[in-house]
C-alpha cells in the first residue's frame, strides 16, 4: 500500500517535469512569437522609410502595406498573448492541483509515522506489561485514521488524474480554437491588402 502512493507521487513528479518543458517550450515559442510581431514592425518601418523616400508612383502601395504589416503585427502580438495566458492558466491549476495532492499524501505519511510509533510504544507497554491498554487505544486510533487517510488519498488521486485529464483536454481545445480564429483572421486581413493593392 505504502508502495503505491510513492510510485503514484513519483509517476506525478515525472508527469510534473514532462509537463515543465513543453511549457518552457511554449514559453520560448511565445517570445518567438513576439519576435515574429516585432519583426512586422520592422518591415512597415522599411515599407514607410521607402514611401518617404523615393517619390514614386509607387509611395502609396509602400504605405498601404506597411499598415497592413503593422495590423498583422497586432494580430500576431494577440496570438502571443493569447497563447502564453491559456498555457499559463493551465500549468499554474495543474500546480496548485499537483500541490494539493502533495499535501495530501505529506498528510498521509504524518499519519503512517504516528502508526507505527503507536505500534511501537504498543510494544514497549506490552514488554513492561503497563497502560497496554490505552497504548492498544491509541494504536487502534492510530491505524484506524491511517487507513481512512489511505482511503482518501487513493480516491483524491484517482480524482486528481480525471480533473488533470480533463482540464487539459478542454484548455488545449480552447487555446487551438483560438489559434484558428487568429489564423483566420490573418488570412483575412491579408486578403484584404492584397485586394486594396490591386485596386490601385
Amino acid at each position: 500500500m505504502d508502495g503505491y502512493i510513492y510510485f503514484v507521487w513519483s509517476d506525478n513528479a515525472w508527469l510534473l517535469l514532462g509537463l515543465a518543458m513543453p511549457m518552457i517550450n511554449n514559453l520560448n515559442n511565445y517570445i518567438l512569437l513576439l519576435d515574429v510581431a516585432d519583426s512586422y514592425i520592422k518591415i512597415a518601418s522599411g515599407f514607410v522609410q521607402l514611401a518617404t523616400m523615393e517619390n514614386t508612383s509607387i509611395d502609396r502601395m509602400l504605405t498601404k502595406v506597411s499598415e497592413g504589416f503593422e495590423k498583422v503585427r497586432k494580430i500576431e502580438g494577440r496570438v502571443a498573448t493569447d497563447e502564453d495566458l491559456k498555457l499559463s492558466d493551465t500549468l499554474r491549476y495543474y500546480m496548485r492541483d499537483s500541490s494539493a495532492a502533495k499535501n495530501l499524501l505529506y498528510r498521509r505519511l504524518r499519519s503512517l509515522s504516528n502508526y507505527e510509533a503507536a505500534n511501537k510504544n504498543l510494544d514497549k507497554a506490552r514488554a513492561k506489561n503497563k497502560d497496554v491498554t490505552s497504548a492498544e487505544t491509541t494504536q487502534q486510533s492510530s491505524c484506524d485514521k491511517f487507513e481512512k487517510i489511505s482511503e482518501m488519498a487513493k480516491q483524491e488521486l484517482t480524482d486528481f488524474k480525471t480533473r488533470r485529464i480533463q482540464h487539459f483536454r478542454k484548455n488545449l481545445l480552447d487555446l487551438a480554437e483560438l489559434e484558428l480564429k487568429h489564423a483566420r483572421a490573418q488570412v483575412q486581413l491579408l486578403k484584404n491588402i492584397i485586394a486594396n493593392l490591386k485596386e490601385d
